[in-house]
């Protein structure tokens, strides 16, 4: 199965311009770590990126990078600016830039972004909104996962 979705950041051009495509690539600093084996109730705000390797049981309001690692769980509503998913999540994901759909990812609920990726093997068992104007472009994604 081949994913259909919108490009990333932009133009098919932008996009070959720049090696860095990858929300995680563009990141800047270090995120706030949730580490696995750790779990956290309630609300989650800031405006760093975050990474959640543990279990979060709540919702949050990020502006920046959310990352969900294979390992994490969240159960809530997600809103953040960019959201990278390679875990669980059992909730609705709200993201005013992008959200990259990881192969190792389960997601049940509405996706909303602006574009939104998909890697084959991911599983979305809800509704996948865009908000973006562009046409649909076909990717298959050449690089390796990171381990």
């Amino acid at each position: 199965m081949r994913a259909v979705t919108r490009p990333f950041f932009g133009s098919l051009k932008r996009m070959n311009e720049t090696r860095r495509r990858r929300i995680r690539d563009r990141s800047s600093g270090t995120a706030t770590l949730i580490s696995e084996g750790c779990r956290i109730s309630g609300v989650l705000t800031g405006s760093c990126d975050f990474q959640v390797n543990g279990e979060v049981e709540g919702d949050c309001e990020i502006d920046s990078t959310l990352m969900l690692a294979k390992s994490g769980l969240w159960k809530g509503t997600i809103r953040a600016g960019n959201v990278i998913v390679s875990g669980h999540v059992e909730g609705d994901i709200f993201a005013s830039g992008n959200v990259e759909i990881a192969d190792t990812a389960r997601i049940t609920g509405t996706v909303t972004a602006e574009a939104i990726a998909v890697a084959e093997g991911a599983v979305v068992d809800g509704v996948m909104k865009t908000t973006s104007q562009q046409q649909p472009t076909e990717f298959i994604e050449k690089r390796k996962p990171e381990r």
